[in-house]
């Protein structure tokens, strides 16, 4: 059986779990979201903590990092490095459009009593029919699914990194995502395994929430297509969050938890 240390059971719980105004947010922030001229380059930090976009609790593991650039390649993530509250890299937007940068996985949790202890156990489908007991004494299994992303354009905005990934929740952008202005109503989709997500409850939190005594949260559901829109109080970084939990694992009995986060920048 495999286990794994108890800051390792406590980051899983972290991520698993559906976001709530209380709890710890995972997020990614680009030092910009708009650029120009011959060199372009995005140095990222990624972090989970209590203030938005504020480095105080733990860093964000960047297992499962992916770059899409315009032409739908790969580039590679540089200088990646993680310090005491927050990981780090930086990517270089070698052509011209929207990338689309995005930390995404998915995990097995396992718990059941066994000798009088309690066991835990995290892991993939593969490695879940091998090391846990089917006959486990209280044995609960969650499956998690979580994408973590954001979106930068050099020059003109482009769309083929905005297509949908058909695979747990994500957002897809009607309103293009580097094109948001303070005062214009911007729309989206949320969909769940490619079909529309309706009656879907998201939460967006502007920036900067440490330094105010409101969260300012605004809260959006959304229609039987799967979208909604939101009307931005200003300009700012904004956290845009939403979860689901259902039986669609493709395990018997295994519940799943998949929740979205998007850093999103609205310009004056």
């Amino acid at each position: 059986m495999k286990s794994f240390p108890i800051r390792g059971l406590l980051l899983a719980a972290i991520l698993a779990l559906p976001v709530t105004a209380q709890a710890h947010r995972a997020w990614m922030l680009p030092s910009a979201t708009v650029l120009s001229g011959d060199d372009p380059w995005v140095t990222v930090d990624a972090a989970i903590s209590n203030d938005l976009f504020y480095f105080e609790h733990f860093p964000m593991p960047l297992d499962g990092l992916a770059i899409l650039a315009p032409d739908g390649s790969a580039p590679a993530a540089e200088n990646q490095a993680r310090s005491r509250y927050r990981s780090t890299f930086d990517f270089h937007l070698t052509q011209p459009g929207t990338y689309r940068v995005s930390v995404a996985g998915d995990g097995l949790f396992a718990s059941w009593r066994e000798g009088g202890q309690q066991k835990r156990w995290r892991g993939t489908r593969e490695a879940f029919a091998r090391e846990v007991p089917a006959n486990a004494d209280q044995l609960r299994v969650t499956m998690s699914m979580r994408r973590v992303e954001f979106f930068v354009t050099r020059g003109a905005p482009t769309d083929r990194a905005l297509q949908p990934i058909n695979e747990g929740l994500e957002m897809v952008p009607i309103t293009h995502p580097n094109d948001l202005v303070a005062g214009e109503p911007a729309r989206f989709r949320m969909m769940l395994d490619g079909r529309p997500a309706a009656g879907l409850e998201v939460a967006i939190v502007p920036g900067g929430n440490r330094y105010r005594d409101a969260l300012n949260e605004m809260k959006a559901t959304t229609a039987a297509d799967g979208t909604f829109s939101v009307s931005w109080g200003g300009p700012g970084m904004f956290w845009l969050n939403a979860s689901v939990r259902d039986d669609r694992s493709g395990i018997p009995n295994v519940q799943r938890n998949a929740s979205y986060v998007a850093t999103l920048e609205v310009l004056p």
